[in-house]
């Protein structure tokens, strides 16, 4: 496998070929592959002996028609204590995020970034004008919601997304400050906050807003069950929403869109309340064991998580791609590189917090890696013609271009300045690299139609300097989360073209695959074609699944 890792990752439309993908080209048994860090799931959840209830059953699983989705969703709901019209559940959270898209999503989205890559791909696939709020590494990619809420008023943006924690860094907002922000964001058309990772927070006892989500004409919440349950593979997930836009997504869902599967775990899982608090718990504990061994590593930084895992930044020199494809051909361990993420880069990686004995192989490996056999050498330089960048120059960079005014310049550099309709645009400066590609022209209207452009994007303050991460405690207390080092400064930015009139909010839907009053679609934008935990009894509900004591 060695000689094709890169050509497998490449030749994936997701971030990382499969399990069985790997498996394939590596022929080796089903089981036997790498030790995983890239897919976030919950390593306790379930328990062996629910995996063997769930073999024994196995053949009338696969073999028999699942009861319908109105069933399954009653029982969830039964467990969680919500009411079932203000409920929908799909096949993942990304069969829900596409019917978000396509119902309730008219014309623009906002989200920050870097997040769940569906989230910017899934509208621009649709023509939707994709507003991206960069979020800074200097700022250790904390959110600030204050600036957030004025930069969507500044582009005119109908709908919001948030996600919470973040995916891939783990940045966590406080329940309080969430249900502020939604109340000013009453005048959008909708709000979104996915709390696909929520379960593994135990920054505060209650930080879901899904009880505050049903009271509000415009808010859905995007709950996992996959990747809190350990179960990726049956797909499954839910959101919460007033009965009104829970209705609207409901009705367009198939009566089977469940699989058996799912409804063989959601029915047993009334019986498994202590075993699931339990694995939270223990994945809680591993979270600051792991962050603890991985800040020692020297030039790794780590940033502080709520999710159940790690966003660090590989020392300088270090390029992702060629860890990430030496940590599985010589290590046997799979790592998720962060580079095809929009506003990230190959500096980056998530890893997904495992117990003790595989962070103890993942941390050996990497030390292997990045250093060499005398600790403290020299880490390896950037792979032959892969992009690098600090990920702020990327962030920036990407906001001009598809943020409105940039399309001219991009699509001018494309396609050429002696193309009808395009403006010409000066050629980065050589060795100027971004780790990002251009993207494909697009026509653009004539110049009495000009896009208009963006308002400025407002940066966050510098912040203070980290402290290192503090050594595993029995219990973690909440406490201001440590900021990483301010980066380099990134390589200069191409200013856009300037905007012939001030931006107005749009009105009407855009046809599927054109982009929105200067929007991109995803394939342009890509360059291409085409603790104390919850109690030991019983079954938290909703508000409280995976709250912390």
């Amino acid at each position: 496998m060695s000689g094709n890792v890169t050509s497998l990752f490449r030749s994936t439309a997701a971030h990382s070929p499969s399990m069985a993908a790997l498996a394939r080209e590596s022929g080796e048994a089903a089981g036997a592959g790498p030790v995983d860090f890239c897919i976030p799931c919950n390593p306790y959840f379930p328990t062996p002996a629910m995996f063997e209830e769930m073999a024994g059953r196995l053949r009338d699983i696969v073999t028999y028609y699942p009861s319908s989705a109105d069933t399954i969703t009653a029982e969830l709901c039964s467990l969680l204590q919500l009411p079932p019209q203000c409920v929908a559940m799909g096949n993942g959270s990304t069969e829900l995020i596409t019917w978000i898209d396509h119902l309730l999503v008219r014309e623009s989205l906002a989200v920050p970034v870097p997040t769940f890559g569906r989230w910017t791909d899934q509208p621009m696939e649709t023509g939707k004008r994709v507003d991206m709020f960069p979020l800074q590494e200097a700022g250790g990619f904390a959110l600030d919601l204050a600036r957030y809420g004025e930069f969507v008023r500044a582009r005119g943006t109908r709908a919001v997304v948030l996600c919470n924690p973040n995916n891939p860094d783990g940045g966590y907002l406080h329940k309080q400050a969430l249900v502020q922000f939604m109340d000013a964001m009453a005048d959008r058309d909708l709000v979104v906050i996915d709390e696909s990772f929520l379960e593994f927070a135990d920054a505060e006892a209650e930080p879901s807003v899904v009880q505050e989500a049903m009271l509000r004409p415009n808010v859905v919440v995007l709950r996992s069950l996959g990747k809190n349950f350990g179960l990726h593979g049956i797909r499954f997930g839910y959101l919460v929403a007033n009965p009104a836009l829970a209705g609207r997504v409901r009705a367009m869902l198939p009566k089977w869109n469940l699989n058996s599967f799912a409804e063989y775990v959601v029915f047993m899982l009334r019986d498994h309340g202590p075993e699931y608090a339990r694995s939270l718990h223990q994945v809680r504990r591993d979270r600051l064991e792991m962050a603890a061994q991985l800040s020692a590593l020297p030039g790794l930084t780590v940033y502080p998580s709520q999710g159940n895992f790690l966003f660090v930044r590989l020392p300088v020199g270090a390029e992702g791609t060629a860890v990430r494809d030496r940590m599985l051909t010589e290590q046997g361990v799979l790592v998720r590189e962060c580079g095809n993420k929009i506003g990230s880069s190959s500096r980056f990686l998530r890893l997904v917090v495992r117990p003790q004995a595989d962070v103890r192989r993942l941390v050996s490996g990497l030390e292997q890696v990045l250093y060499g056999a005398g600790r403290g050498a020299a880490v390896p330089g950037p792979a032959t013609g892969s992009g690098y960048s600090s990920g702020t120059a990327a962030v920036d960079r990407l906001m001009y271009e598809t943020n409105g005014s940039g399309m001219r310049a991009i699509t001018a550099q494309t396609a050429g300045a002696g193309a009808p309709g395009l403006a010409a645009a000066p050629a980065p400066a050589a060795g100027t690299g971004t780790g990002l590609p251009l993207p494909a022209a697009v026509p653009v209207a004539p110049a009495a139609a000009a896009v208009p452009g963006p308002a400025p994007v407002p940066q966050p303050a510098p912040v203070p300097q980290p402290v290192p991460y503090p050594g595993p405690v029995p219990v973690p207390h909440p406490a201001p989360a440590p900021q990483p080092m301010p980066a380099p400064a990134p390589a200069a930015v191409p200013a856009p073209v300037a905007p012939a009139a001030a931006y107005s909010p749009p009105f009407g839907p855009t046809p599927p695959g054109v982009p929105a009053r200067g929007g991109l679609t995803a394939a342009q934008v890509r360059g291409t074609n085409g603790l104390e935990s919850v109690p030991a009894t019983g079954w938290p509900n909703a508000a409280g699944m995976g709250q912390a004591g």
